[in-house]
C-alpha cells in the first residue's frame, strides 16, 4: 500500500468494526501479507499473528513486538488479508485462510490492485458484507467456509531453452515464465568468472542456476532474496552444493560478506507504483558488498536512469550489447564511500517488476 494513501488500512478497519464487523473474543487473529509502515491498532496486539514471507515486512512488525511467521501456524479465530496485486496469489490467500479460520475473514485492498474485481468474485461464492470504501481502497468481510478449495494455487513451473524445468509459485516474480531480461543477462555472463558470486533479488533461482552451470570456476553463488517463497523454490531448483541461500532484503548489504561478482535483474515497481530507486538501492548494495576488484553485471529496462548511480559508485561502467527494450551493464571497481552513503528506499521490493 502506498504511504500516500489518505485512508490507510487501520482507518478502514476501524470503520468496518463500527459498521458491524465482529471479532471473536478469543483466538489468534492472522494478518496476511501486510506491508512495513502499516498499522493495525484496531486489533488486539497480543492476539495478532503477522504472516508474511517478505523479510523487510517481517522485520518491521517483529520490531513492533508482533508475533511474526512466514506461513500460517495453527488455527485462527479471524483473519485479515492485505490483498496483493496478483490475482492468483490473492485467491490462494483466501483459500488458505478459509481452511484455517473459524471466524470472519476480512479482505482489504487497493483499487488499483484489483479489490473491486476480487469482491465481485467473492459475492458469487459467499455471503459478503457491504464493502466500505475509503481513500484508494475498500474493505469487506465474510464468514470462513470450505468453499474455496479450487482457489488454492497449484505449484507452478516453467522451462528454459535447454528444457530444464523450474519450480515457481504464485505471487513470486516471473511465476508464469522466465523473464526475457533475465535470459538476456544469463546469455551475456562470461564463463571464466571465478571466486564468490552473489545474485541480488535471486527469486526462484533462474539466473543463479545459469551462472553456476556457465562458470565452473566459481566457488560459491549466494542467492539473496526477500521472499521466503521464492527462496523455497530456488532450493528446489538448485541442488549445486555451491549455492548458498539468504532470506534478506537485497537493498541492504549483508554483513561480513564480500563478493568477486554480483549479478542482478533488479525490480523497479512496488505494487503498481514505479520506484526506480529500488534498482538504485540494489546497485549501491552491490558496490558495498564487492571486493575492490569486483564486478557487477546488470540488466535493466532502457528507460531506467541507472547510469548516474553506476558512475557514482563504480570506477568504470560499460554498456554491453543489449536488446530492444533492455540494456546490459558491466561495472568494475566499487567506490566504497559512495556506495555506503545513500539511504535505503522506504519500502521493500516484494511485488517489484523487474527489467
Amino acid at each position: 500500500m502506498s504511504n500516500s494513501d489518505p485512508a490507510p488500512r487501520a482507518l478502514r478497519l476501524e470503520l468496518a468494526l463500527s459498521a458491524g464487523l465482529a471479532l471473536p473474543e478469543t483466538g489468534t487473529i492472522a494478518v496476511f501479507h501486510p506491508q512495513a509502515g502499516e498499522f493495525f491498532t484496531p486489533l488486539p496486539r497480543e492476539r495478532v499473528h503477522i504472516i508474511t514471507p517478505h523479510a523487510p515486512d517481517h522485520a518491521n512488525f517483529a520490531a513492533q513486538g508482533y508475533a511474526c511467521h512466514t506461513a500460517p501456524d495453527g488455527r485462527y479465530g479471524a483473519a485479515m488479508i492485505c490483498m496483493p496485486r496478483s490475482r492468483a496469489e490473492a485467491r490462494d490467500l483466501i483459500a488458505t485462510a478459509s481452511t484455517i479460520t473459524d471466524g470472519p475473514i476480512i479482505l482489504d485492498g487497493q483499487k488499483y490492485d484489483g479489490i473491486d474485481a476480487m469482491l465481485r468474485e467473492l459475492r458469487g461464492r459467499t455471503h459478503l458484507s457491504e464493502a466500505i470504501a475509503k481513500g484508494h481502497g475498500k474493505i469487506a468481510w465474510f464468514d470462513a467456509s470450505p468453499d474455496f478449495d479450487d482457489w488454492h494455487a497449484l505449484p507452478g513451473h516453467c522451462t528454459d531453452a535447454e528444457g530444464r524445468a523450474y519450480a515457481t509459485r504464485a505471487g513470486t516474480f516471473s511465476a508464469d515464465g522466465i523473464d526475457p531480461a533475465s535470459v538476456l543477462l544469463a546469455q551475456s555472463l562470461p564463463s571464466g568468472l571465478k571466486g564468490i558470486a552473489a545474485d541480488l533479488g535471486a527469486g526462484w533461482g533462474y539466473l543463479s542456476a545459469q551462472l553456476l552451470a556457465k562458470a565452473p570456476g566459481l566457488s560459491a553463488v549466494h542467492l539473496i532474496d526477500s521472499d521466503a517463497r521464492a527462496l523455497a523454490c530456488a532450493r528446489q531448483n538448485i541442488t549445486d552444493p555451491r549455492a548458498v541461500f539468504h532470506w534478506a532484503d537485497a537493498t541492504s548489504p549483508l554483513p561480513r560478506l564480500l563478493f568477486d561478482v554480483v549479478i542482478m535483474n533488479p525490480p523497479f515497481h512496488s505494487s503498481r507504483e514505479a520506484r526506480p530507486q529500488l534498482g538504485t538501492a540494489f546497485i549501491r548494495t552491490a558496490a558495498a558488498m564487492l571486493k575492490p576488484s569486483g564486478q557487477l553485471f546488470l540488466v535493466a529496462n532502457r528507460h531506467l536512469p541507472y547510469e548516474t548511480t553506476l558512475a557514482a559508485v563504480f570506477r568504470k561502467h560499460t554498456e554491453l550489447p543489449g536488446a530492444p527494450g533492455f540494456k546490459l551493464y558491466h561495472a568494475e571497481g566499487p567506490l566504497k564511500q559512495a556506495a555506503s552513503s545513500s539511504n535505503r528506499p522506504s519500502s521493500n521490493h516484494r511485488s517489484g517488476r523487474r527489467a
